[in-house]
Formats: C-alpha cells, structure tokens, sequence
C-alpha cells in the first residue's frame, strides 16, 4: 500500500468514527509513522508502506478513533512560536491560551527583567513561551503533577531557557517561596459536574487533575487568588485564565483580595479568557 492509499483509507475511517478532522489527522499519524514532516507525506504519495510501518500506523488510527488527542499520539504541539513535546497525564495547550502569552509580552514590552511564577505550570508552554522571548525574565514553574514537572523540564532544555527556570512538585497552597513581578496561571475551571460532557478528546483522555474546578468551577481560583495576594510585589501583576462564563465572580473575588482589574482579554471566540490584574 502507498501512502496515498493509507491516508486515505485511515480518514475513511477516522470519518466513520466521528472525528473532526479526518484527513489532516491521517497526514499527521503517517507522517508520525515515516518520522518525516507532513510536507514530505504530501509529496511522496507513491512511495510505499513497508508492513512494519503500516501497522504501526493502522494503530495509531484505531487509539485516534476512539478519541485519543492527536497530540498524545505524535507527542507534539505547536503553541505560540515553538513546538512543544506532549505525553499523556499533561493538559495540552490550546490556542486561546496564547492570549496569556501575548498579552504578557506587550505589558513587558520596555521591561529588561521581571521574576515570573507560573502555577500549574503543565507541559510549560505558557512561562517557557515567555522566557524564550524576554532573554532576562527569571521564572519558576509549580505544579503537583510529577508528569507535567519532567515535561516542562524535557521543554525548557529544548527551547534553551533552562538556566532561567526553576522548577519544584507542590501545591500552591504549601507554596511560600520568594516574591514575584508576575503570576501567570490556567487553573482548572471547569465545573465538576460539566467534565464528563466534554468532547470525548478532552473528558476520556486529558488529566482531570488540570480540569476539575470544584462545583462551581472557582475553587482553585480563589486558592490561586489568595495566595498570589502574597507572593506577588506591590504593583505585581497576575495574569488568569477564565472560563467564558466567570469573568463576574471572578472579578468580585479578585476585588475582594485588593486587586486593581487593568483588563480582561477575549478570545478568538470573542468569549472572555483572560483577566490581568495589579496588586495594590
């Protein structure tokens, strides 16, 4: 079988089982399979399949079927300007959540240096992206998942910044080391009563670690909130990803703790996503 052929038989059937994105899909497992870029699958349609190869790929569309995120299967994302290794047990990075990014870097467009925390760092796609940008940012990334701490290190020494990134296993209630310029977080927001009707990608196969909000979806929230009316300077700023439906409640805690609202951010969805907020 050629590749045109496996690609087309492996969208057949990633279609019959409801995945959105059959085809782009099938270029990226085969070219996962060949270990070649996509461009190079597009481009060699005759060439052909060895049975070692092919089975291999008929197996990675048979875990894509059933939901499986494409990024565990090819171990990779793009975010921002880098590509990003993934396992399975680490939230994958999603576009709207380069708003953070991006709204960070034009708040510290003049400043030469700024001492960043990132709690629930991940797979480290949000501080990373920061500090391959800013040469003299300085940042430290928590998280209580084992998986995302030697994922973000696997990241930082891909992306060259690991002399500048501290990393340490802790839940942030227990977190009281130094004073930051800047807190940037994606907590998990998502009601507890809400995950199990998300997309089958997302419920069957992300970590509920870094998607459970707690009842109402605010319950890491206000934990981040309160302890980052400690750790961060005066006149530091915190940097929070919502939920689209949270800006009100999240707004009113961020007020009760002594936070001055400097914006909130939408995403490409022209849902609310990001708040940024002074410490006062």
């Amino acid at each position: 079988m050629n590749i045109n052929t496996a690609i087309k038989e492996g969208a057949k059937f990633l279609k019959k089982n409801k995945i959105k994105s059959p085809d782009l899909d099938s270029e990226l497992l085969l070219s996962k399979v060949l270990k070649k870029k996509r461009e190079y699958v597009m481009l060699n349609s005759n060439e052909l399949l060895d049975d070692e190869n092919f089975k291999y790929y008929y197996d990675l569309i048979k875990q894509r079927s059933f939901g499986k995120p494409i990024a565990y299967l090819i171990g990779k994302k793009s975010f921002w300007k880098s590509e990003f290794l993934i396992r399975e047990g680490v939230l994958i990075p999603r576009p709207d959540t380069e708003i953070l990014v991006e709204e960070t870097l034009k708040d510290y467009k003049f400043k030469k240096y700024a001492n960043i925390l990132d709690i629930g760092v991940g797979s480290g796609c949000i501080l990373l992206s920061i500090l391959k940008e800013k040469p003299f940012f300085y940042g430290i990334g928590i998280d209580i998942s084992s998986k995302s701490i030697d994922l973000s290190r696997d990241n930082a020494r891909k992306l060259g910044v690991k002399n500048r990134l501290k990393l340490i296993k802790t839940n942030v209630d227990n977190f009281c080391f130094g004073k930051y310029d800047l807190i940037i977080t994606n907590p998990p927001y998502i009601k507890k009563n809400k995950i199990k009707y998300l997309e089958k990608d997302v419920s069957n196969f992300e970590p509920n670690l870094a998607l459970d909000g707690g009842l109402d979806g605010t319950l890491k929230i206000l934990g981040i909130i309160k302890k980052s009316s400690f750790l961060l300077k005066k006149n530091g700023k915190l940097v929070l990803e919502i939920s689209n439906n949270q800006k009100i409640v999240v707004v009113k805690l961020l007020k009760q703790r002594g936070f001055y609202i400097n914006k909130i951010i939408k995403d490409y969805a022209q849902n609310d996503r990001c708040i940024i907020c002074t410490k006062i």
